[in-house]
């Protein structure tokens, strides 16, 4: 208990006859990294990088695609109907329960998000984890959601990116969770076999079945820097092999050495690649290609 705070300072707001005023705990964010204070409304601006050393905080799934499409502009893709509590799974807590606090806390039906709309000039379905919403984990909804963007993307003729950000499989939904990822890798296959490009940015953190399916079944993999990228934890595989592992295993930069990650690239500049990919896999006109070159 903060003395001062609580009890000191609204004794002498009293005592002056002004109203006690609480001043909001999250307008300053603290760097991870190196300690730096940034305003939040600068952090926000600067799509939630630390301007100073660069540090990728974790996204809000509609700000990223607010960013992803033109002028922010997109068609959100409805969230489909799936069976809310299939094992009447309760651990702690009810599952049905959990689903309702996470669904109040960030606004949405569950954790994936998409949409269709213009990147930088080209058509595409855009597809984001929300990690706030239950660690981004993969349950029957996210899975009917990643397949009917996946469906979308295949109508409309044009490629689809996805943003994971992940602990894996959700395990109040057991076997049913565990699915959807030979369903998730047929959505991709059948994106692939209509000659469609298939673009995956690597988020913190894509861990677990998500990165044991369509996150690691991209065209190309971008990834954004520092993100931790795996399908067990660090600390798993030491207890298990009994061996420390090298520093910054499991980090973007260490995978796209090692050949698993196509481009490490700042969240500021993956808009302008996106299109850029798009429009040299689609073979677009040439008139396109330098405009796009000229910008």
């Amino acid at each position: 208990m903060n003395w001062i705070t609580n009890f000191v300072r609204p004794k002498i707001n009293s005592m002056l006859g002004r109203p006690v005023v609480d001043t909001p705990e999250n307008l300053w964010i603290k760097c991870p990294e190196t300690g730096e204070m940034v305003f939040h409304k600068e952090l926000e601006a600067n799509k939630w990088v630390i301007p100073g050393s660069g540090y990728h905080m974790k996204m809000p799934a509609r700000d990223r695609l607010l960013d992803l499409f033109d002028d922010g502009q997109f068609e959100s893709l409805p969230q489909p109907k799936v069976p809310q509590d299939p094992l009447r799974f309760r651990d702690s807590k009810k599952y049905a329960d959990r689903l309702r606090d996470n669904r109040t806390k960030t606004g949405l039906e569950d954790t994936i998000l998409a949409g269709v709309g213009q990147v930088r000039g080209v058509k595409m379905v855009g597809v984001v984890h929300e990690f706030a919403f239950m660690g981004g984990s993969l349950g029957l909804a996210a899975g009917e959601a990643i397949i009917k963007a996946f469906e979308r993307a295949i109508a409309e003729r044009c490629p689809l990116v996805i943003f994971p950000a992940s602990g894996g499989a959700r395990m109040q939904e057991g076997i049913l969770s565990l699915m959807q990822l030979p369903r998730t890798t047929v959505a991709v296959e059948m994106l692939k076999e209509a000659g469609l490009p298939y673009y995956v940015v690597l988020t913190n953190p894509t861990t677990g079945g998500v990165t044991a399916s369509y996150a690691m079944l991209g065209d190309v993999h971008l990834a954004e820097p520092g993100a931790e990228i795996c399908f067990a934890g660090k600390r798993v595989i030491e207890q298990t092999i009994r061996e420390k592992l090298p520093d910054g295993f499991q980090t973007s930069e260490y995978l796209q050495e090692h050949g698993m990650v196509d481009m490490v690239i700042s969240r500021l500049e993956i808009p302008e690649t996106l299109a850029r990919l798009a429009r040299l896999m689609l073979r677009m006109p040439e008139q396109q290609l330098l405009a796009l070159a000229a910008e």
